[in-house]
């Protein structure tokens, strides 16, 4: 088998009860489960999204502002292009000046998928904006976010601020292939873009993909696409990280102190709007730094390892 497609035999531990409107019901969280991938339409409610899009265009000027040899270039990532070098990533977005990205955090919307997949005790492990400029149709490669050994949810939140449609890069991603590593290559080799039940997925403005991190995804080049751009926060159970690394219990406590400060922001842009009943367990609240600036990017440093074609089997930020 080139593909792995079987169901996983074991369910990872965590909630599937909805708690509020703001969490995902037994039925979602089953197809999660089942498929490795779920979509939520509309979930970002519109002021929300139009903070985020402001946000979106804001970040991506001050990476090509910078000057070539600012420290700070080293969270606005770049690929080469036909036309030349070409800004793809911008990482760490709660240290960009702007607070948006930590009300986002903030948001019941967000925290709702948190706790429902990876229980009270989630832990946000990577924020980033990742876009296709417009007529800048890369293709992502096949590959499998961080392989783990499946006892816990890994999920990333995929936050749409513009279309993506098919025909223009919209993702793909192959249901069920997240229960095992799969061979990339093989999969690209054998398959091309259509390997067996691969599903494109378009979505809107404000949609909400989520994606299990061992899912197997990517996108085919095209031409002519407009901009999209997608901000991913991955979530993590603290109990998975402190059993199976790659960190330790200091960056646990030091990542789970953005949590304060998101709520608070989240409830200063959006105060008429639900605020988030955080309740991680008691020897898992970590007490603040006093410094926040160290709070909002703190180093990853490792990672765990993806599958990936193009780099090997590589420690890479999910994408």
């Amino acid at each position: 088998m080139s593909l792995a497609l079987a169901p996983n035999p074991s369910r990872p531990a965590g909630p599937a009860a909805p708690a509020s409107p703001y969490h995902l019901t037994a039925e979602q969280v089953e197809f999660f489960d089942t498929n490795g991938y779920l979509v939520l339409r509309g979930w970002i409610p519109a002021d929300l999204l139009g903070h985020l899009q402001d946000a979106a265009t804001a970040w991506i000027a001050t990476g090509h502002a910078l000057a070539a040899d600012d420290p700070a270039q080293a969270d606005f990532q770049y690929a080469s292009r036909p036309s030349g070098e070409v800004m793809y990533r911008i990482d760490y977005l709660h240290a960009k000046g702007r607070a948006e990205s930590l009300a986002l955090l903030g948001a019941p919307e967000m925290l709702g998928i948190a706790e429902s997949l990876c229980g009270p005790s989630f832990v946000p492990t990577y924020e980033s904006l990742v876009f296709k400029n417009e007529g800048d149709g890369a293709p992502i490669p096949w590959h499998q976010d961080a392989v783990h050994p499946r006892r816990h949810r890994i999920v990333n939140v995929d936050v749409y601020l513009d279309s993506s449609r098919a025909g223009e890069g919209a993702l793909r991603v192959v249901p069920g292939s997240q229960t095992q590593k799969n061979d990339v290559c093989l999969v690209r080799d054998e398959h091309g873009w259509t390997p067996p039940g691969a599903v494109q997925v378009e979505l809107e403005p404000g949609d909400v993909l989520l994606h299990d991190v061992m899912v197997v995804h990517g996108s085919e080049p095209v031409r002519d696409n407009p901009l999209r751009r997608t901000i991913y926060y991955e979530f993590r159970p603290a109990e998975q990280i402190l059993s199976e690394g790659p960190w330790d219990r200091d960056w646990v406590d030091a990542r789970m102190r953005l949590m304060p400060v998101a709520l608070a922001e989240h409830a200063r842009l959006r105060p008429d709007a639900a605020e988030f009943a955080w309740q991680p367990a008691e020897d898992l609240r970590p007490d603040s730094s006093g410094d926040r600036e160290v709070e909002l990017r703190l180093a990853h440093l490792v990672s765990s390892p993806g599958s990936f074609c193009s780099a090997g089997d590589v420690a890479l930020p999910p994408a």
